[in-house]
């Protein structure tokens, strides 16, 4: 039945499967977890009823995605050591003290501090929720530092030994954490992390309004939401760029597969816009293109020569076709956001954001479009790395176990029938949840009566807060 197929092939699939799942849900909490603290913040802060009903409905939310996204990551984990185990082995005394360190320091925190989040406004009172709040936003901004800390050594190797058992081990713990594209990653991810959140903040406020133009809770997310993209879009587009040129100084063979160069341009080279990357023949057929484009970008020069895959050995080439459109499939994307933030503070200067109902269908259409680009952004970075897993040093086809075909094969159509089943359930109770509006009778944290019939107003709760 599976003859034919590659069992590291295969064990590629299913990584990227459960990682593709799973990667949407710590990008939508890591921002979603400093919004909820935001809006806390505000209700405190000017007691209007306002931010905490919007904390409480993105609340539900919040606990739902956190959730998926352990339950997500933690069954992708068990990959390294059923299909990876040579690549625990040799990576192991490096990737496992990092991976450690976030269990630690930020796993720990946002679970001590989730449950006082989600059930304990009522009994702590709104000084020590909103600490829990905090320390549950900065949980995730912690694990996202030693997560990608751990990726990034992956892709830029620097400050390890090599010892005599063939193991990767750390010479200078402060070159592995801080590798040369750690700095560039972790701005680029977290600022993802935040877009991906106010567009589907701005999505959801943006249906409401085309709803009932008037609901003050639209109003208030999708403001915020538009704010976030006005500023963070461009912030995140010159981010990328940095990122890029990293990647250049690093990876060159992987900028090389997203730019299409698969000759070298010693004169300048071209931007390609579009065209169809045939890897076979080492040519992109159909190209448009705005010659030397590419090299005013990435040299500053529009005559600066840039090399090509041609410099490269063949068996060292990355998938050239899947970099190339995801990489713009992520660019496209990222002036999208900036354009609809440009609109929309147009708009909001002229006094027309809330009833200029084409906007809205636009913001509505962007939703999903900050988990979109943090999909692509993953492709082509991961695949680009390709044909190693330790970048340079440590090749896919040496990393795998020693698997018979028929037994991954199995393990992945389980993995599809599985998440499919139970990720698509629990996708739909948000998107449920999504389709009703914020109102003043929201309910509070653990499904309590709302906080002002509890003896928790919105004014007393501020005022609390200031006396002590």
């Amino acid at each position: 039945m599976f003859d034919g197929l590659d069992a590291i092939v295969l064990a590629r699939a299913q990584f990227a499967f459960t990682m593709s799942f799973h990667i949407v849900f710590p990008a939508f909490s890591i921002g979603l977890a400093s919004y909820l603290a935001v809006l806390e913040a505000l209700w405190l802060w000017t007691g209007r009823e306002v931010f905490l009903n919007l904390f409480n409905y993105w609340l539900k939310i919040f606990a739902i995605a956190f959730g998926m996204g352990v339950v997500s990551g933690v069954v992708m984990s068990y990959q390294f050591g059923t299909n990876w185990a040579t690549f625990s082995d040799k990576t192991g005394p490096v990737i496992g003290p990092l991976m450690a360190y976030e269990v630690l320091t930020a796993f720990f925190l946002e679970a001590g501090f989730l449950g006082v989040m989600l059930f304990g406004l009522k009994k702590v009172g709104p000084r020590l929720h909103f600490l829990a709040t905090l320390m549950v936003a900065i949980g995730t901004l912690i694990s996202a530092f030693w997560i990608l800390s751990a990726n990034s050594w992956m892709q830029t190797p620097a400050g390890y030994a090599v010892n005599a058992a063939g193991q990767f081990i750390a010479a200078d713990w402060w070159k592995v954490i801080f590798n040369p594209s750690f700095p560039y990653r972790l701005v680029h991810m977290v600022l993802a992390a935040y877009l991906t959140t106010a567009f589907v903040v701005g999505g959801v406020g943006a249906f409401h309004l085309l709803r009932d133009p008037k609901r003050e809770g639209a109003r208030v997310m999708f403001s915020m939401a538009m704010w976030m993209a006005t500023i963070v879009a461009p912030i995140q587009i010159f981010a990328g760029d940095q990122h890029g040129l990293n990647t250049l100084a690093h990876q060159p063979a992987k900028v090389m597969a997203m730019e299409g160069h698969y000759q070298s341009h010693p004169d300048g080279a071209p931007l390609l816009l579009f065209g169809l990357p045939d890897q076979k023949n080492a040519r992109v057929d159909y190209a448009i293109e705005i010659p030397k484009l590419s090299s005013l970008i990435l040299k500053h020069s529009l005559d600066a020569p840039l090399a090509g895959l041609d410099t490269v050995p063949r068996e060292n080439w990355p998938p050239v076709p899947v970099i190339f459109w995801s990489f713009r499939i992520m660019v496209g994307l990222g002036f999208l956001m900036m354009g609809l933030g440009l609109l929309s503070l147009w708009l909001r200067w002229r006094g027309r954001i809330y009833d200029y109902r084409p906007l809205h269908y636009f913001a509505m259409a962007m939703g999903p479009s900050g988990f979109i680009a943090v999909l692509a952004g993953w492709f082509t970075t991961e695949v680009g790395r390709q044909p190693f897993t330790v970048y340079g040093l440590l090749r896919t086809v040496d990393s795998a176990s020693p698997l018979a075909t028929p037994a991954v094969a199995s393990s992945l159509i389980a993995f599809v029938v599985v998440y499919f089943l139970l990720f698509t359930a629990g996708i739909v109770y948000i998107l449920r949840l999504m389709a009703q509006p914020p109102h003043s009778g929201e309910e509070g944290p653990r499904g309590d009566a709302p906080s002002h019939a509890t003896g928790i107003t919105p004014a007393s709760g501020a005022a609390n807060y200031a006396q002590r």
